[in-house]
């Protein structure tokens, strides 16, 4: 299980020492014990792959039938080639080959209350691709979006984050997907248009943007772990690009009104007629309203 260069059902075969698998696993193995990294040339979701691997080593537990004692050891999964990935709410998560970076890494969390996972995510990504914040944004719960500098709007949609639990036994792992839009892409993804991340890091490739996101990412997930989204929300109030701007929800409560931030679990609070009230990601969507 902590072979870097471990294959799958889909091996990248000669592609996958380009990826730089061993230096990553090298630098995340001393935060996650046991981590696997694969890099694989096809595959239909990074996502559905792993909660299928998990689910099926739950099965092995509760029949007693000796699961292994590495079937929740961390492992991150990565998709050159990306063909049915997955956004919330069953969207869609178009990627074109060597032009995205899709993967998800799965990981048992011990904290019981994973309100605001999604946004601790996206804001680890945001630090680690542009540090200080001028035009890399988060769309609550789990976009990232890069900032035009001569337009008005919140930007363009860069990344999505999709968040997974998987049962095994008496604990819980998270599957945590991400994609980014590496270089240019020919299909619109976001109703709110599309963005590259070489507009922000021109030299960028997927290989080294997966190297540059891996240990923040895994250090956010452990400092989530163990302490919640609460010290992270400061941080996240700086990227968020709601704040202020009057949005439509599917939240019957509060169909529509201005965003005024995110609570310490991670809720977004949209105000109307006076009232404020806290929007909760499950099945919510939020867009901006009309003229926002």
């Amino acid at each position: 299980m902590t072979d870097p260069q471990a294959s799958s059902r889909h091996p990248a075969g000669a592609a996958r020492p380009h990826w730089g698998a061993e230096a990553l696993w090298q630098a995340l193995v001393p935060l996650l014990p046991g981590l696997s990294i694969e890099v694989v040339q096809t595959l239909d979701s990074t996502n559905s792959e792993l909660t299928d691997r998990l689910r099926n080593a739950g099965r092995v537990q509760q029949d007693r039938r000796g699961g292994r004692v590495g079937d929740l050891f961390p492992q991150m999964l990565v998709a050159i080639h990306q063909t049915a990935g997955r956004g919330r709410l069953g969207r869609r998560w178009h990627a074109t080959p060597g032009s995205s970076l899709t993967f998800s890494l799965a990981l048992p969390l011990q904290r019981d209350d994973w309100s605001g996972l999604s946004l601790a995510v996206g804001l680890a990504v945001a630090d680690a691709l542009e540090p200080g914040g001028q035009r890399l944004g988060l769309k609550w719960p789990n976009d990232l979006v890069l900032a035009d500098p001569a337009e008005p709007g919140p930007g363009r949609k860069l990344g999505g984050i999709l968040i997974e639990s998987v049962p095994v036994g008496e604990q819980r792992a998270a599957v945590v997907g991400i994609g980014i839009n590496v270089l240019p892409q020919p299909a619109a993804e976001a109703d709110y248009g599309i963005a590259a991340l070489t507009e922000l890091w021109p030299e960028a490739t997927p290989q080294d943007t997966l190297a540059r996101i891996g240990e923040p990412l895994v250090r956010a997930l452990l400092a989530f772990d163990r302490d919640g989204f609460e010290a992270m929300q400061p941080a996240y109030a700086r990227r968020d690009v709601l704040q202020g701007r009057r949005v439509r929800t599917s939240d019957a409560a509060m169909p529509e009104g201005v965003a005024v931030g995110v609570d310490a679990d991670g809720a977004l609070k949209v105000t109307a007629d006076g009232q404020t009230r806290r929007v909760v990601s499950g099945e919510v969507s939020v867009r901006l309203a009309a003229g926002a």
